[in-house]
């Protein structure tokens, strides 16, 4: 079986076919989960969200909340401590602080954690994966920026652009030809405003360098200035301009991160891989799924989303794409 999307498709077809059209999602993903424990012989939790394949009705359900932390009881009951923890991390982020709760609770559990980033980690998931002793990133794996977003009435708006925003203000508004443009927009921001803005960002960065130097560059002559640095460049909404910004591989490793390259290992990454395909075919065919937290043990807590009737009909079995031209 390949490792790749159409390898565990063909499998999962394979399944359907032989349990009367039923195809056997979660035995398959548990499968490559334990397989992949079986090779590496550390502890594996899979946490990943479907945000990548749409009809989303609930965004909190894909996000990282302190419900996640439920989530990590449940399936790091009954897992040795000594035998390390391998996180296969999927999410577009979420809370600072509940990934803070998460960090908390892991490290209290596993000596030793390796983040593998089979696609992308954002935001509050990239605050989690600094919080190893290294990252493994494919050519194709990605973090990205920390800046917090503060949700508004208008969206996620980035706490940095609203202070940056205020403080154009304050130069423009000296002159009086310019002050009747922001007149109306002046109001919005509320006594406590820019103080949040202010502590969100300096939280953000606070605790990844914090964790950076405690646990991967434990030992470093350079760990305090080396974390910070990553922090602050991490936290700069002004650098990135976006919060959705990739930091690729090689980015990563310019910035300072420990990066393990997962081509390294061969066997590691099919595994990985599969584990992978198994988890983003599980939402492609069920759309009220939202979030997996899972252990090589079988042991899972799973978010559903509520989807309306007409979002409920579609095939169970989607086709292969048929074989490029050769």
């Amino acid at each position: 079986m390949s490792p790749t999307w159409g390898g565990v498709l063909e499998e999962i077809q394979e399944s359907a076919a032989a349990h009367n059209g039923v195809p056997l999602l979660d035995q398959i993903r548990r499968k490559h989960i334990a397989a992949l424990h079986a090779y590496t012989g550390r502890n594996v939790i899979l946490y990943a969200s479907r945000w990548v394949q749409g009809m989303v009705t609930d965004s909190q359900a894909i996000s990282i909340v302190d419900e996640d932390v439920h989530g990590l009881m449940e399936v790091v009951n009954g897992l040795k401590r000594e035998a390390a923890l391998d996180l296969i991390l999927h999410s577009p982020g979420g809370s600072p602080d509940a990934a803070e709760m998460m960090v908390h609770y892991l490290r209290q559990k596993f000596d030793n954690i390796r983040v593998i980033v089979p696609q992308a980690a954002m935001s509050a998931a990239t605050m989690l994966s600094c919080a190893a002793d290294e990252i493994v990133m494919g050519a194709h794996s990605s973090l990205g920026p920390i800046d917090p977003q503060l949700i508004t009435p208008m969206g996620a708006i980035p706490a940095q652009a609203i202070l940056q925003q205020f403080e154009r203000a304050l130069n423009e508004c000296a002159d009086p030809k310019k002050l009747g443009a922001w007149a109306p927009m002046l109001p919005q921001y509320g006594p406590a405003l820019l103080a949040q803005c202010e502590n969100a960002s300096g939280l953000a960065a606070e605790l990844v360098a914090t964790w950076l130097e405690r646990w991967m560059f434990k030992g470093m002559p350079d760990a305090k200035t080396r974390a910070e640095k990553i922090a602050l460049k991490l936290a700069d909404h002004g650098s990135f301009k976006s919060h959705g910004r990739p930091v690729h591989r090689e980015l990563a490793r310019t910035l300072g991160f420990v990066v393990r390259d997962l081509e390294a290992d061969q066997e590691l990454q099919d595994k990985v891989l599969s584990v992978f395909h198994a988890t983003m075919h599980v939402f492609s065919m069920n759309p009220s799924a939202a979030k997996l937290i899972e252990n090589q043990r079988d042991r899972a807590f799973v978010k559903h989303q509520f989807l309306p009737m007409q979002q409920m009909q579609m095939q169970m079995i989607p086709t292969p794409p048929a074989p490029a031209a050769r």
